[in-house]
């Protein structure tokens, strides 16, 4: 049989996510983030589940292909703009729309030859200090793109630093609508927490949000709210089994670098999961995990291929018992990414997006 790991995508997840969505700006488009592989769930997985937004918004062309050949339509957005003049290409033979956040961009639509004019979100540094044109020269990168023959509509953009912390978005937001304010075109600032978190502010509403890690169930404020505090369920599920159990006496001492010590006669469990298939090895001693769906927790340090955790208090536990790593587990027990993550010093977005490619993945 194969090696026991398995990733599951759950589309009724999804669904479910992108619907909570929905609930907390009715007004408002709605893009479904799909970029770095749909957060590691699989675009192609990912796809039937979120066709109920409004558009897409990826990083790269090749991500833009693959979904106009799943059959999509709609909106496309390249949340980056294009790397070089000849993407343009593509843009207007995708008919794909796209940021543009640098003079460069600008001089490459001028120089495209079209017959089709381009939708283009002019994106603003409003204070992110990462893409986009700075407040005062926001104006002046409008007016040479609103007098090209090749652009059809401009809309405005720009992303939040800090809707998921104490300083807010007010120093953003002031800027933005300072520079926007009598120009015209859709506007675009939310991103999944400021979608949650701030969909009542009249002033954060937009035309266009733009939720991504929210869509795949983990929290964008965590550990301030936990994915249940949201109303989102886990969009995939890790889970694998024991492969051997060792008893262990007071002093002995477990895996590489004997960092963790029994202080009494205790059970491990040895697990067919490492940092090779993504799971991160800043995830010590203490860590959660559930086998057979009861809590319990990792011990001493990730091997490549193998982690130790504790089956002291797991009644039955053994050779080929389940253990959930995040996710789901059979018995309805659920292990939330964020807080796994969390205990390694990481975020739930690197989780998803690091499982590895010789990880078997289904979707159920």
């Amino acid at each position: 049989m194969p090696r026991p790991i398995l990733a599951t995508i759950h589309s009724s997840a999804l669904r479910h996510n992108l619907e909570r969505v929905r609930q907390a700006v009715p007004d408002a488009k709605l893009w479904a983030v799909i970029k770095a592989n749909a957060y590691g769930h699989g675009i192609e997985r990912a796809f039937d589940a979120l066709r109920g937004a409004d558009g897409f918004a990826l990083l790269d062309l090749a991500e833009a292909e693959r979904v106009r050949q799943l059959g999509w339509r709609g909106p496309i957005l390249l949340i980056e703009g294009v790397f070089e003049a000849r993407d343009l290409e593509l843009c207007s033979r995708l008919g794909l729309w796209h940021v543009v956040h640098c003079d460069e961009q600008i001089d490459w639509l001028a120089a495209h030859k079209t017959q089709v004019g381009h939708r283009v979100f002019l994106k603003m540094n409003s204070g992110m200090n990462r893409l986009g044109f700075p407040p005062e020269r926001y104006r002046s990168a409008w007016a040479r793109l609103n007098a090209l023959p090749q652009v059809d509509e401009i809309s405005f953009i720009s992303h939040f630093s800090d809707a998921d912390g104490p300083r807010g978005v007010g120093h953003q937001l002031q800027v933005f609508h300072a520079a926007t304010q009598d120009l015209p075109g859709e506007r675009s600032l939310c991103n999944s927490a400021a979608t949650l978190a701030l969909a009542h502010d009249a002033q954060v509403r937009c035309d266009w949000v733009r939720p991504g890690i929210v869509l795949y169930g983990s929290s964008p404020d965590y550990p301030l709210h936990s994915d249940q505090d949201w109303g989102l369920q886990p969009a995939m599920t890790l889970s694998t089994r024991v492969i051997g159990v060792q008893q262990m006496r007071a002093g002995d001492t477990l895996g590489y670098g004997s960092i963790f010590t029994a202080d009494a006669p205790m059970t491990v469990g040895v697990v067919a999961c490492g940092y090779a298939d993504g799971y991160p090895r800043s995830c010590s001693t203490g860590t959660p995990v559930l086998v057979n769906g009861q809590r319990t927790r990792v011990l001493g340090r990730i091997s490549m291929d193998m982690l130790n955790v504790d089956l002291t208090s797991i009644d039955g536990a053994g050779v080929g018992s389940e253990v959930t790593l995040w996710g789901n587990a059979s018995n309805g027990a659920r292990l939330s990414i964020d807080e796994v993550a969390h205990a390694g010093g990481t975020l739930g977005y690197e989780l998803m997006c690091a499982v590895a490619p010789r990880v078997p993945v289904v979707v159920d």
